[in-house]
Formats: C-alpha cells, structure tokens, sequence
C-alpha cells in the first residue's frame, strides 16, 4: 500500500484520474453523462460536494455527490484495490453527506447494480436501504 490518503474535493483536473479507477472498479458502471466535460459540469453545479482520496501522487478513491435542490444523489463510489477494507469509502461518502446536509439535502439516493453483490453489502452495512416501492428508469435524450 502507498501513503495514507487523505481526502479533498474533487476538481476538475481529477476527472481523468476519476474516471480509470471508475471504469476498473468492479461494480461501477460509467454511462451517458459521464465523459469529463459533462462530469465538469456537474462538478460546476455541485460545487463541494465529490469528493477524492489521494495517496501520494494517485488517486486512490472518489464520489461523484450533488443534488436538484431537493434530493441528493451519490454516484460512482469506488476505492482502489489496495486501499479497501480500511474505512476510505466510508469516509468519502460521509464528506460528501456533510455537504449535502449543508445544502439543506436531508433525502440522498443511489444506484447500485443488481450485479454488485460487493457494493450491496457496503451500502447495507453503511444504513442505506433498498426502495422496494421504486424501480429506476432512465431516458436517452
């Protein structure tokens, strides 16, 4: 394992970065949306709110956070291979709730793969409950 990391917004200049760990992190998905101008954008518009973990010179785990003005949403948690296990996911996810709950967010959701057993139980483990009474659906504009 590298350096200790430590967390700090997530800036543009990371989307790069965020972006490999996301496409090689079993269990995250990257979509439409998701190429870095539109994840700039985003950034833009929820300043504050994802969050990154650097160890050293690489990043090492990040979350994409933001909100509508009413709910919150947190996409695209994910924690290299080499730093699982030690409470870095947790503690993303906690500072990006932080900021949301500074914004007046008090609803946050997500989005977890039927196909991700893994990311299941962290967020199990973390509280976070399964909607039975909703169903996701999605829209190609």
């Amino acid at each position: 394992m590298s350096s200790t990391p430590y967390l700090r917004p997530m800036t543009d200049a990371d989307l790069p970065s965020a972006r490999q760990l996301w496409s090689e992190v079993e269990g995250v998905e990257l979509a439409e949306g998701d190429s870095v101008n539109e994840l700039a954008g985003y950034l833009r518009r929820n300043p504050g709110m994802s969050f990154v973990a650097i160890a050293g010179e690489r990043l090492e785990g990040a979350v994409l956070a933001g909100h509508d003005g009413r709910r919150g949403l947190l996409y695209h948690l994910a924690v290299s291979s080499d730093h699982r296990g030690a409470g870095l996911g947790r503690a993303l996810v906690e500072r990006s709730l932080a900021a949301l709950k500074a914004a007046g967010v008090v609803r946050v959701l997500i989005l977890v793969s039927r196909n991700n057993p893994i990311g299941e139980k962290f967020w199990t483990k973390q509280g976070w409950e399964p909607l039975t009474f909703a169903q996701p659906m999605g829209f190609d504009l």
